[in-house]
């Protein structure tokens, strides 16, 4: 008897330990039927919405916004900053050089390009402050995409001097691209702020990393999906909508 249970402990602490294995492995995989395909946090902290895409790839789509009628995609939004309002789609009107779908395009040149975004094709990305060429290089080479934007946190950091400060006096509604906790969101402010108030927010959310989204009134145009389906806009379309020319877009 107390060989058999003795056999019986061991067997149970195997199985405990195999389940708590499996669930590390399940916090990774976004691809679910219980899952969400994206998770909607207002809570965190007062101020911000934060949105977590649950996907299996993302690219940067240029030219024309992904449909929704594409039930693949489940978020998009304008990432890298438009140069100039044309009426033609270039890549050399997308601030600064940029990956899409494997490959590199030119952009136009952007001081205010302090860093940049990439994800390799595969459950890896990075942010990086400062220069981003070889960045883009090894990403494009590895089938992923990128996009350069002005750098907020790195490494837990607020990046000083603020780089909107000639901004301080306006308010509007801002948006950043963010690692918090090992995973990928884009975080929102609520209401119209102003930028320095928007770096307090993100700093009481404590991401790792945080860098610049492409908002204002048209620009700010996005959308994400839900579980069942349904799409939901998080800024309507307006005049300039039609003048944007990249969003980072994730699928599920």
């Amino acid at each position: 008897m107390r060989i058999t249970l003795r056999y019986f402990i061991l067997a149970l602490a195997a199985l405990l330990l195999c389940c708590c294995a499996n669930k590390d492995k399940m916090d990774n995989v976004t691809d679910t039927a219980q899952a969400p395909t994206v998770m909607v946090d207002d809570t965190t902290v007062t101020g911000l919405i934060a949105y977590y895409p649950q996907f299996s790839r993302i690219d940067l789509v240029c030219g024309t916004m992904p449909t929704q009628q594409d039930t693949n995609v489940i978020f998009c939004a304008e990432a890298a900053f438009t140069h100039e309002i044309l009426d033609e789609f270039a890549h050399s009107n997308i601030d600064g050089d940029h990956v899409s779908a494997g490959k590199r395009y030119k952009g136009a040149k952007c001081e205010d390009n302090s860093g940049a975004f990439a994800w390799f094709g595969d459950t890896t990305w990075e942010f990086i402050n400062g220069e981003y060429s070889e960045l883009l290089d090894s990403v494009a080479a590895a089938g992923g995409m990128g996009f350069g934007q002005a750098i907020i946190i790195h490494d837990g950091e607020s990046i000083r001097p603020l780089w909107r400060e000639k901004y301080d006096d306006k308010t509007t509604h801002y948006r950043a691209l963010c690692e918090k906790d090992g995973r990928l969101c884009i975080v929102d402010s609520r209401d119209e702020v102003s930028y320095e108030k928007f770096v307090s927010l993100l700093e009481q959310f404590a991401p790792r990393h945080a860098l610049y989204m492409d908002m204002g009134a048209g620009w700010n145009h996005s959308w994400w999906r839900d579980t069942a389906g349904k799409v939901h806009e998080i800024h309507p379309v307006a005049e300039k909508s039609r003048y944007c020319t990249n969003w980072i877009t994730f699928y599920k």
